[in-house]
C-alpha cells in the first residue's frame, strides 16, 4: 500500500507555521518557568500547577504536529 505524498505548502504557509511554532515554543518555555516557580513557592496551589502542566502537554502536542508538517517524510 503506497502512501500519498503530502501536499506541498507554499512559502507563506511555511512561514506562518514557523511563526506559530516559535510562539508555541516560547509559551511552552514560559509555562515551564511558571510551573517551576509555582511548585517551589510555599503554599502553592497544586490544582493550578496541574492545570499548567496539562496546558504544557497540550502545547507539546501542538508543537509536534507543526514540526511534523514542516519536516518532510524521508523514505529510506
Amino acid at each position: 500500500m503506497a502512501c500519498e505524498p503530502a501536499v506541498a505548502m507554499n512559502k507563506e504557509e511555511e512561514r506562518e507555521l514557523r511563526e506559530q511554532l516559535a510562539r508555541l515554543q516560547q509559551e511552552h518555555r514560559d509555562l515551564d518557568a511558571a510551573i517551576e516557580a509555582l511548585a517551589d513557592s510555599p503554599g502553592s496551589d497544586l490544582i493550578q500547577v496541574q492545570r499548567l502542566k496539562k496546558r504544557k502537554l497540550h502545547l507539546r502536542d501542538q508543537i509536534r504536529r507543526i514540526d511534523d508538517q514542516l519536516t518532510p517524510d524521508i523514505i529510506a
